[in-house]
């Protein structure tokens, strides 16, 4: 595995300027995306919303917030590596073709996944933030085949997502720096159970890891931060998302984890602007889910299938706007897109993803 090494020094300790060096980087990814994975609301979006706020006077106001996120990503096209593939290349054109453990009778062209995230959260003093949230996902695949009657079919599901429970510490908090640690458990309340009418054989069967609303494991997110609202307004953070024992399918989704650096320019009294990058590193799926296998020399009739083929190395561009819409209101848009992807593939890649969010102190 690559090392990513994040170099941060300051060009005079009184202006606190930070200068990110990326030295070396691998980074993990969240690279094909299942529903749960991507339906995660990150502790620096939670503390955005609870902690990270110059208007409100938390002295003068409830100790809870309520937030709304909505969340979409995309996914068309597919690399090796981080070699561009075609469909013709990733497609198995029957038997006048090799068939080999890079090609499939089944592809998945598009993969479209969308979230409603609702996250309540309570200040219990200056030092301790608790957290809860959870989602609803709705997931839809567009593919290609070379099976009668399925050369063109699209596959949907929809449903609770898992649900998180969270508590953020800070540990050391001045006029402008702020360290923060963050914990909490991921609980498997989405399904893994969600079918669908596949080529596979009639009627319907198990969809694969990418169609499925949950974990089915019990889950552990961690994360460090550093928040620095001086004369330069900027965070660096580090988080994992661990994963625990196997699912009642036989399998556990990969560890995440992600470095991630912002900088924040204030454009106005109620208007803030930032960009930031963000570097994942994704393992792929632990174990496998019979039931997506074939009784063939290949086994794997889709890509989706194969829980080698997930996971990898990613490099997120993210540029983003803050409003402070009242006193008591917030509302955050945020847009990015992938500038390196190096995946477990052949694999899906991601196009771009989009978040809006509305936080409420109550």
């Amino acid at each position: 595995m690559d090392i990513v090494v994040m170099a941060i020094t300051w060009s005079s300790l009184s202006m606190k300027y930070l200068t990110l060096s990326l030295i070396a980087f691998t980074s993990q990814c969240i690279a094909q995306n299942t529903p749960s994975e991507f339906a995660e609301m990150s502790f620096q979006e939670l503390f955005d919303q609870s902690i990270y706020d110059d208007y409100i006077d938390h002295d003068k106001t409830s100790p809870w917030m309520f937030t709304y996120q909505y969340k979409t990503v995309e996914f068309e096209g597919y690399l090796d590596g981080t070699k561009a593939l075609s469909f013709d290349d990733v497609l198995w054109n029957g038997p006048s073709e090799p068939r080999t453990a890079k090609n499939f009778p089944i592809l998945p062209t598009v993969i479209s996944q969308k979230a409603h995230i609702i996250a309540l959260g309570y200040q219990f003093n200056s030092r301790w933030h608790g957290h809860i949230s959870t989602s609803y996902i709705k997931q839809k695949t567009d593919h290609v085949s070379i099976v009668n009657s399925y050369n063109f079919f699209v596959l949907e599901t929809k449903g609770v997502g898992d649900t998180s429970i969270s508590a953020s510490y800070n540990w050391y908090n001045s006029e402008a720096d702020n360290w923060q640690f963050s914990f909490g458990l991921s609980l498997p309340t989405g399904s893994i159970d969600e079918v669908g009418d596949t080529p596979r054989e009639p009627g319907n069967q198990q969809l694969p890891y990418t169609m499925q609303l949950g974990s089915g494991t019990y889950d552990f997110p961690i994360d460090l931060s550093y928040q620095n609202s001086g004369i330069h307004d900027f965070n660096v953070g580090f988080s994992a998302h661990i994963r625990t024992g196997t699912n009642d399918r036989h399998y556990r989704l990969g560890n995440n984890f992600n470095l991630n650096g912002r900088y924040r320019i204030e454009l106005s009294d109620t208007l803030q602007t930032y960009a930031g990058l963000t570097l994942h590193y994704s393992d792929n799926i632990h174990g496998q889910d019979d039931a997506l296998l074939v009784n063939a020399p290949f086994p794997y009739p889709a890509g989706i299938t194969n829980p080698q083929l997930y996971g990898g190395k990613k490099i997120n561009a993210r540029l983003g706007f803050v409003w402070q819409l009242a006193k008591d209101y917030r509302l955050n848009l945020e847009i990015g897109k992938p500038i390196y992807q190096n995946l477990n593939g052949p694999q899906p890649k991601e196009q771009w993803r989009s978040a809006i969010s509305i936080s409420k102190t109550m």
